[in-house]
């Protein structure tokens, strides 16, 4: 037994590497525990500054280890932090960000418990973290679990409305049966490989298996199916409108931004380095479901009144446009990709923020004439919504301009032009309803005569009039203000996030 015991070497750790996710652990212990004091300072002040400081921390630590071209393995191979788990996190640590931001004032804090629900949103993130630099098949499926489970609960967390407890409740259903449908994914896959490390499928495929084996090509069925069920990929989107709409709308930016950012990074990691040696059987389909994606996320978009489900179905589109970066399989699309999930952040947030403003206030929560000649009333909230609709449009000189573009442009050298023209037809489409909250913003009511349900009044937020002025949520105005002055920033500028996306590109450019 002792030598057995001496032949046992404890696994090398390389803490460096590992301090963001570290950092974001720490932090949401800390909250927890000082959630549990009793003044009201410490809940209101003490714990989303806590929650805010160890994502500034984690943050400041991922700028520390960025060194592109390098691929550090760490916990035995089961993580790698590479430019694309760091970029990727830095994302998710600015989402996070946001949402602390927009919860302030949020019901959802007061009624679950400012530390419960601040620490849950850190154990979401450092979920994130985990499935971004996932490089094995074992880490992939905790991460996902780690990511989702916080959520389940973050979205059910407003518990005396009955459509949180029912968003937070369908989630938790459609979630585990995408969790269920990715696990069956992995384990085919593995068994149809004898390997759960990335390096090790793709060394396996084409020697150990063939690209045409039925185990594999289900499994890879399989787990692809699971991923879209996160990136709200059609037709596995269902359960994202009522989600969203149900959802406290902080927590539905985090899902909106984050999640979709986490989706994304696994979906590249997994399809363009472990499974890059069968692209030519998984790219197809991958295409024909990212082109479906873009119709029925523009169609679904064009009758909605609530401006959460209006979102919730631009974001199904925008799932099918980042599709089409994964689906060539280049390191072009690669960085293609990650420039478009930080645009995609920068300008949802922008739309989300104003949403969380004039909810709280209008008296018809987030129904589209809760923005009725808001141009006039508040210009400063009207701004940042016209910018980041136009964004989301496609517009020159925005984020999001040059994030389809550069889609586009690694759809064509990828040699799927027909699904960069499909992409340019659907954003033409969703001018359709970007421009119409624009019009409601700028010139008034605008009548629709596509069927709606009829608006719903709902009880301001105590302590508020329908008088009260985006200065009485100065938080929310802020992040509106700050991500909508980033989304004209980089679509005139966009060399830093260009520079970024080629560090991005450079993690797995040995692999491509």
């Amino acid at each position: 037994m002792s030598q057995l015991l001496a032949a046992v070497q404890a696994p090398s750790i390389d803490y460096k590497s590992l301090s963001p996710l570290l950092a974001v652990i720490a932090g949401s212990i800390v909250v927890l525990m000082v959630g549990l004091l009793r003044p009201r300072v410490t809940r209101v002040v003490v714990v989303p500054g806590l929650a805010a400081l160890s994502l500034l921390a984690a943050t400041g630590l991922s700028i520390w280890v960025w060194r592109p071209g390098q691929a550090k393995p760490i916990i035995e191979g089961a993580l790698a932090v590479d430019t694309l788990a760091l970029g990727m996190s830095i994302l998710f640590y600015v989402a996070g960000l946001a949402t602390i931001l927009l919860s302030l004032r949020s019901r959802a804090t007061k009624e679950a418990g400012g530390g419960e629900y601040y620490s849950l949103l850190l154990g979401s993130i450092s979920g994130m973290v985990v499935l971004a630099q996932a490089t094995n098949l074992v880490a992939l499926f905790v991460g996902l679990e780690l990511l989702s489970i916080p959520l389940y609960v973050l979205c059910a967390s407003q518990v005396r409305r009955r459509t949180s407890l029912e968003s937070g409740l369908k989630y938790l259903v459609i979630g585990s049966v995408g969790s269920a449908t990715l696990l069956y994914g992995l384990a085919l896959v593995y068994g149809a490989t004898g390997a759960t490390g990335f390096d090790g499928i793709a060394r396996e495929i084409g020697h150990g298996v063939g690209p045409g084996d039925p185990l594999l090509l289900t499994g890879v069925a399989l787990a692809a199916t699971g991923l879209a069920f996160k990136a709200s990929v059609a037709p596995f989107h269902q359960w994202t409108p009522d989600v969203y709409q149900g959802a406290p709308t902080p927590v539905t930016t985090f899902m909106a931004v984050a999640t979709k950012a986490a989706a994304f990074a696994i979906f590249l990691r997994l399809f363009d380095h472990a499974l890059a040696n069968i692209q030519a059987d998984w790219a197809p389909a991958l295409a024909v479901l990212a082109a479906a994606t873009i119709v029925i996320g523009n169609a679904g978009a064009i009758p909605q009144r609530s401006l959460k489900r209006m979102l919730a179905w631009s974001g199904v589109a925008q799932a099918g446009y980042l599709l089409a970066g994964v689906v060539v399989g280049t390191r072009l699309g690669l960085q293609a990709t990650a420039f478009y999930l930080a645009a995609y952040m920068v300008m949802n947030v922008t739309a989300f923020a104003v949403v969380v403003a004039r909810e709280r206030i209008s008296g018809v929560g987030d129904d589209l004439g809760s923005l009725e000649e808001l141009g006039r009333a508040q210009p400063w909230l009207a701004w940042p919504m016209t910018i980041a609709m136009l964004s989301l449009a496609g517009f020159p000189a925005t984020a999001g301009f040059i994030g389809k573009f550069y889609l586009i442009d690694a759809a064509v050298s990828g040699e799927y032009t027909w699904l960069g023209i499909v992409i340019v037809l659907g954003s033409i489409v969703s001018l359709v309803y970007y421009l119409r909250v624009i019009a409601v913003m700028w010139m008034g009511r605008v009548d629709l005569s596509l069927p709606a349900a009829p608006r719903r009044r709902v009880k301001p937020v105590a302590g508020w009039s329908p008088e009260a002025d985006a200065r009485a949520q100065p938080e929310v105005l802020f992040a509106a203000v700050l991500f909508a002055a980033a989304t004209l920033f980089f679509g005139i500028v966009p060399s830093p996030l260009f520079d970024a996306a080629r560090d991005v590109g450079s993690s797995l450019q040995s692999l491509l």
